[in-house]
C-alpha cells in the first residue's frame, strides 16, 4: 500500500502540472497522511536540513566556474585548441566537438552549460562545412553529457550526498568510463559522417597548434589541478568548488581579460538561478526521502527485486532500464533524487559495488538527457543553435545507440569501471 500511496502521489502530482520539487513535497506529504502522523514543522525541518549540507556547496562553485568559463573565454580557447588539433581530418569538426566537450567536461561538470557552449561555436561551423544539421546538433547534445561522467560531475556530487558515498571515489571512478563515452561517439561519428561529402581543411602547422596550446594552457591547467588536489588529498569535492570558481574567475579577468567586472553580476545571476533550482529540488527531496525511510519502502523495494539478488547482473540490467525509462519523462536531478534512497539498499544487499552502481546510474541518467520528450539537453541544443528539435532528435539517434551499447558493457563487465578506478586509487 505505501509503494503505491508513493507512485500515485508522486505521478499525479506531476500529471497535474506541480513542478518536481513541489511534486516531491506532496508525496512526502501524502506518506505522512498515510501514516497517519502529518506535522508541518517535520515537513520545515526536513526542507531545511535537505540544503544543509556541507558537500552540496559544490554544486553552486562548479556551476559558477561554468558560467566563468563560457563567458571568459576559457572554453572557446578549448574549442579552437581541439579545431588546431584534428580539425584537419575527414569529419574534423564532429572529432572537435567530442574532444571539446571532453575538456569542458573536466572544467564545469554541467552538460548544459558545455552544450550550449558548443552549440553556439560548432553546429553553424559543422554546416556550414555541408554537414547535415541534425546530426551536427545531436552529436554535440550526446558529447555535451560527458560532463556528466568524467569529473568534477555536479550529478556525482548529487548521488555522493544522496547515498551517502564518498563523491571523490565517484569521480575517480568516472574518469576512464568518460574517456570511453567520448571514444565511442567519435567512432561512431566516423561511420555516420564518411559518406558525407564534405571538403577535408588544411592541416595546421605544428607552430600553431602550440600557438593554441599556449593559449588554452590556462584552461588546460584546471582539470589536473583538481584531479590531483582530489587524489592526494589536498582538498575535499566542495574546496575543489571554490578552487573552480576562483581560478576561472581571475584567468577570465586578468589573465585572458574578455571577462569584464561590469559583466560579473551576470554571470553570478545565472549560476544563482541554476543553483536556487537544484538545491530546491534537493530540499525537497529530503522530505520524501525521510519519508520513504519511515514508511520502510527500501525494505519493499529490496523484498520485490530479492528473486534477482543472486544475480547482480541481472538486476543492474533492471536497474538500468529502469532509469532509462523514468529519463524519458524526467529530469536527471529529480531522478537521482528519488531513485537513490530506494534503490541502494538492494544494491547493497545484493553486493554490488556503491561506487560502481553510482557510475552505472550516472550513464544512464545521462543518457536520460538526450530522450524525448524531456531531453534537457536535446532542448538546449536546439535553442541554442537554431535547429528544429525533430531534427536533432533525428541526428542524436545513432550516437545514443552507440552510449547505450557501452552502457550494457559497463553492466556486463563491471571491470572496465572498477579495476582503472583501483589503479587511480578510487576503490
Amino acid at each position: 500500500m505505501t509503494l503505491l500511496v508513493f507512485l500515485g502521489a508522486l505521478l499525479g502530482s506531476m500529471f497535474i502540472g506541480l513542478p518536481i520539487a513541489y511534486a516531491l513535497l506532496m508525496t512526502g506529504v501524502a506518506l505522512m497522511w498515510q501514516l497517519d502522523f502529518f506535522d508541518s514543522q517535520i515537513v520545515a525541518q526536513n526542507l531545511l536540513n535537505g540544503a544543509d549540507s556541507f558537500p552540496l556547496m559544490a554544486v553552486p562553485f562548479f556551476m559558477l566556474a561554468g558560467e566563468l568559463m563560457n563567458a571568459g573565454g576559457l572554453s572557446r580557447r578549448i574549442v579552437n585548441l581541439a579545431l588546431a588539433a584534428v580539425g584537419h581530418i575527414k569529419g574534423g569538426l564532429g572529432y572537435v566537438g567530442v574532444l571539446a566537450a571532453c575538456i569542458l567536461a573536466s572544467l564545469s561538470g554541467s552538460a548544459a552549460a558545455d552544450a550550449a557552449a558548443l552549440s553556439a561555436i560548432l553546429v553553424p561551423m559543422m554546416v556550414k562545412a555541408g554537414h547535415d544539421k541534425g546530426r551536427s546538433a545531436g552529436l554535440i547534445a550526446a558529447s555535451g553529457i560527458t560532463a556528466l561522467i568524467i569529473p568534477p560531475s555536479i550529478g556525482f556530487i548529487l548521488i555522493g550526498v544522496v547515498g551517502n558515498m564518498s563523491i571523490t571515489k565517484l569521480f575517480i571512478a568516472g574518469i576512464a568510463p568518460g574517456i570511453l563515452m567520448g571514444a565511442v561517439l567519435a567512432t561512431t561519428w566516423y561511420f555516420v559522417s564518411r559518406h558525407e561529402n564534405i571538403a577535408t581543411p588544411a592541416r595546421v602547422p605544428v607552430e600553431v597548434v602550440l600557438g593554441k596550446v599556449r593559449e588554452g594552457i590556462w584552461a588546460l591547467l584546471l582539470p589536473v589541478i583538481i584531479l590531483v588536489g582530489l587524489r592526494f588529498g589536498v582538498f575535499t569535492p566542495t574546496e575543489a568548488g571554490v578552487v573552480a570558481a576562483v581560478y576561472a574567475l581571475f584567468v577570465a579577468l586578468f589573465v585572458y581579460r574578455e571577462l569584464k567586472v561590469k559583466d560579473l553580476f551576470e554571470v553570478f545571476l545565472a549560476a544563482g538561478k541554476t543553483t536556487a533550482m537544484v538545491m530546491f529540488l534537493v530540499a525537497a527531496a529530503l522530505v520524501s526521502s525521510w519519508m520513504i525511510t519511515i514508511a520502510g519502502l527500501p525494505d519493499q523495494i529490496t523484498d520485490l527485486v530479492a528473486p534477482f539478488a543472486n544475480n547482480p547482473t541481472l538486476l543492474m540490467f533492471i536497474v538500468v532500464g529502469l532509469v532509462l525509462v523514468v529519463g524519458c519523462a524526467m529530469d536527471m536531478v529529480p531522478i537521482i533524487l528519488i531513485l537513490i534512497p530506494v534503490l541502494l539498499p538492494a544494491v547493497r544487499d545484493a553486493g554490488i559495488d556503491p561506487i560502481y552502481f553510482g557510475v552505472v546510474f550516472m550513464l544512464a541518467c545521462a543518457i536520460g538527457l538526450l530522450t524525448p520528450p524531456v531531453g534537457a539537453v536535446l532542448n538546449v541544443v536546439a535553442a541554442v543553435s537554431k535547429v528544429s528539435l525533430p531534427q536533432v532528435i533525428r541526428g542524436v539517434g545513432p550516437f545514443i545507440l552507440a552510449q547505450i551499447t557501452i552502457l550494457i558493457l559497463f553492466v556486463l563487465f563491471p571491470g572496465i569501471i572498477t579495476v582503472p578506478a583501483t589503479w587511480l586509487g578510487g576503490q
